[in-house]
């Protein structure tokens, strides 16, 4: 094998790789997160698991990004350890769907449907479609859908050219000797460990130990052990993903680990055992495409209707493993905000989907603090209402802070150009909804004066404030909805609302100073109507430019 070839071959390797990338995100995007959010709600049954994890991880191509997911799941409090362990499982099965999708390049025949159903006839037409919908579609669906077939294409591109490169080392007797030397299960096993984790991708060792299959020196003796090794290897992405998570995420890091170790060794010891016994002839044939995925999926089946009998037990390893020996509390955000999650970040649909769950607790928390506030009004002051509107103006600041944070390492993400609208409008918002906590406290405090200097509003004045207050929480509940759903026609209806609020603020300051002719009222109350009235106008004018973002994104589309 000469230096160009080698160049050849690393290039192949390079467009397979990128291709299964640009694929992956393609399907990613594709799904907007909804994939994602099934995964954290159908889990109630360990087969549900299994094949919701085998389903999930079909679709997006890649057992690693699945198990990441689960272990933020875990590390955020949405998914128990329980729930993890089957989906981690199914997983393993749903990456089996890649070696069969390449073993296509193994297909042989004269007859023009099987020349129809080999790569290198439906891949072009397949990369023509796909660039048509990705350079000439407006549709954000159509140029995913575009993005998945060039990605599929280049994969295939990939892996022709890798078949090629590798067939005349079969004349080489240095590479046919240490494909040999494989056939040993424990070296094989080591080769495959550790090719997978330095790729971090099982369906990328095993397609390009298909690739080495052209060769016709690869046997099925020295590609099961690899196989093998493999599927220990792919462990490492979640491992390290762990990494400063709490004690529950690194478990389930942990529980993958344990499958595929345990599977492998029992797998390993049954067959090798066995083969003792009966001596399976296969193992010297000439390895094909379609016999490594047929390897592959074997195993991963069989390692799975195995231990799935046994989750409790892969659990209760785990815990064994990682133990309750300290308080474990290292989370991006705090508990109240359990969606955000740096490890979601590598699927940015559903960081975004979680981003905008975040931001409407923000809202809903804006909502209470405003609402509380204003009842100290017409109920009376109670101070331990008002140190909950303290605790949640406290709650915003943080929220603010970490969601604005994570926002930014999510704008540097592969974004669809819905999800990036979602993500301009929430950035645009943090601010203001922080904002009118801010002015929750300052009624807060006027309402404290109230109550320790013994004053209080005339019945008109009163009756003026409710009504004040009356349209400032139908402003807040419409300002929600608006956020929520994104609506513009909503959101069209909140500057006219803060416009009447503004109305009401100034007829209530004429009627003061009127009631202050007649020595109905007091200057020093003026002054404390005055603040409360401002508060609201100015919580009414943030509700307002969170409906001018909704709108201006909504135009931008």
């Amino acid at each position: 094998m000469d230096f160009f070839t080698m160049l050849t071959f690393i290039g192949g390797l390079a467009f397979f790789l990128f291709g299964m990338s640009v694929m992956g995100d393609g399907l990613s995007k594709l799904s907007g997160g909804r994939l994602e959010q099934i995964l954290e709600n159908l889990t109630s049954t360990p087969l549900k698991g299994v094949l919701l994890g085998a389903a999930v991880t079909a679709i997006i191509q890649s057992s690693s990004a699945t198990t990441v997911m689960v272990v933020g799941f875990v590390n955020s409090g949405i998914m128990k350890l329980s729930q993890a362990v089957s989906i981690i499982m199914g997983a393993n099965i749903g990456t089996t769907i890649t070696s069969w999708i390449l073993s296509l390049t193994g297909i042989e025949g004269d007859s023009f449907f099987l020349q129809l159903l080999k790569p290198t006839s439906f891949s072009p037409i397949l990369a023509l479609i796909g660039i048509i919908f990705y350079m000439f579609s407006k549709s954000q669906k159509k140029k995913d859908i575009g993005s998945i077939l060039l990605g599929f294409s280049i994969l295939m591109f990939g892996m022709d050219t890798m078949s090629s490169s590798v067939k005349p080392l079969a004349d080489v007797p240095e590479f046919t000797g240490i494909l040999t030397a494989f056939s040993n299960p424990v070296l094989g096993l080591l080769a495959g460990t550790v090719l997978t984790a330095i790729i971090q991708s099982s369906s990328a060792s095993v397609g390009i130990l298909q690739a080495l299959c052209a060769t016709g020196a690869v046997t099925y003796g020295a590609a099961l052990p690899i196989i093998m090794g493999q599927n220990i290897g792919t462990c490492v992405t979640a491992l390290l993903s762990a990494i400063g998570a709490n004690k529950n995420a690194r478990r389930a890091a942990m529980v993958h680990l344990y499958f595929n170790v345990i599977g492998t060794i029992t797998f390993m010891i049954l067959f090798y055992l066995t083969n003792a016994v009966i001596h399976f002839d296969f193992l010297q044939d000439t390895a094909g495409v379609a016999g490594i995925a047929v390897i592959h999926t074997a195993f991963n089946i069989f390692a799975t209707l195995l231990l799935l009998p046994f989750s409790k037990v892969l659990e209760k390893l785990a815990v064994l493993t990682i133990r309750d020996s300290h308080s474990d509390t290292r989370f991006l955000a705090k508990p109240e905000l359990p969606y955000l999650d740096v490890r979601f970040l590598d699927t940015p649909a559903l960081a975004m989907e979680h981003s905008h769950h975040a931001a409407l607790i923000m809202a809903e928390d804006a909502e209470a603090s405003l609402r509380l506030a204003m009842e100290l009004l017409s109920t009376g002051y109670n101070e331990e209402q008002a140190a909950s509107v303290t605790l949640l103006e406290d709650k915003l600041d943080h929220y603010e802070t970490e969601l604005s944070q994570y926002l930014l390492m999510l704008s540097g993400k592969s974004l669809s150009s819905e999800d990036s609208h979602t993500l301009t409008i929430l950035l645009q918002s943090l601010a203001d909804l922080e904002r009118i906590s801010d002015h929750s406290l300052l009624i807060v405090k006027s309402a404290r004066e109230i109550h320790e200097k013994g004053l209080s509003f005339s019945q008109q004045a009163k009756e003026e404030l409710l009504t004040m207050t009356k349209t400032m929480s139908e402003i807040l509940k419409m300002t929600y909805q608006t956020l929520e759903t994104q609506s513009i026609e909503l959101a069209s209806h909140i500057e006219p609302m803060e416009t009447e609020l503004e109305k009401l603020g100034l007829s209530m300051k004429r009627q003061h100073i009127q009631r202050l002719r007649d020595g109905l009222c007091t200057v020093e109350m003026g002054f404390i109507l005055t603040d409360i009235t401002t508060s609201l106008e100015r919580a009414a004018a943030h509700c307002s430019n969170i409906a001018s973002y909704v709108c201006n994104a909504g135009r931008s589309l």
